[in-house]
């Protein structure tokens, strides 16, 4: 009971208090750049998820094989050869959203995420464990590039999935499509306000500040 009570709270933890982009600001540029629509902002969280999870597992399982001095590397080349495979996957079966996600999919071999739950959680703990933590960070992840890519799109576009949501105005409707929610800036906004909204509701999760109001204060 106790081993399945602390694997939930693995799984669970990376969702909202531990998400590991608004807590640890970790792979923002993913986040900023192909949330432009609900299908891509899944996709890349899809293809994250598994490479993450996957890794975690195999890394896991021969972590205490690896020499100290080649850790990285290795890690490094299992990453890569997942991420590889999950290209040219996409390529074969999701031509169309291979080249809207551009280069970002091959990038995930250095994204933050999963570079880092491999190298803090994953090389010493065992697969089950390292792999729930990891599809746990993965979800984090993926809850935020759906938000934002939810909210860039529908109100870009007026669409979600490429199914019309608003009626466009030019068509008869009432929606006019803000085009600044396609562009990269807006991306920014509204993770900016994420983590705000976040950090508001949970105060813990803010960093200390470095210029304490009293010390300030001293000083005049």
């Amino acid at each position: 009971m106790a081993a399945t009570e602390g694997l939930w709270n693995t799984l669970t933890a990376p969702l909202i208090r531990q998400n590991p982009v608004t807590l640890q600001i970790l792979g923002i540029c993913s986040a900023l750049a192909v949330t432009t629509s609900l299908d891509t902002a899944l996709t890349m969280s899809i293809s994250l998820t598994v490479v993450v999870v996957l890794a975690a597992g195999v890394i896991s399982a021969i972590g205490r094989h690896i020499p100290a001095s080649i850790r990285l590397i290795v890690q490094i080349i299992i990453i890569a050869s997942m991420v590889i495979v999950i290209d040219q996957a996409l390529q074969a079966w999701f031509f169309e959203l291979s080249q809207r996600l551009s280069v970002f999919v091959s990038l995930i071999a250095t994204n933050c995420i999963v570079l880092g739950r491999t190298e803090s959680f994953s090389r010493s703990n065992p697969p089950l464990p390292s792999m729930v933590d990891a599809l746990g960070s993965g979800l984090g992840y993926s809850l935020v590039l759906v938000a934002i890519g939810s909210c860039r799109e529908l109100f870009g576009s007026g669409t979600l999935l490429g199914l019309q949501v608003f009626p466009l105005a030019d068509q008869g409707g009432w929606f006019t499509p803000l085009s600044l929610m396609l562009l990269a800036p807006s991306a920014f906004f509204l993770l900016g306000g994420l983590v705000w909204a976040i950090r508001s509701l949970w105060p813990e999760q803010a960093e200390a500040s470095e210029f304490p109001a009293h010390d300030l204060g001293e000083e005049r």
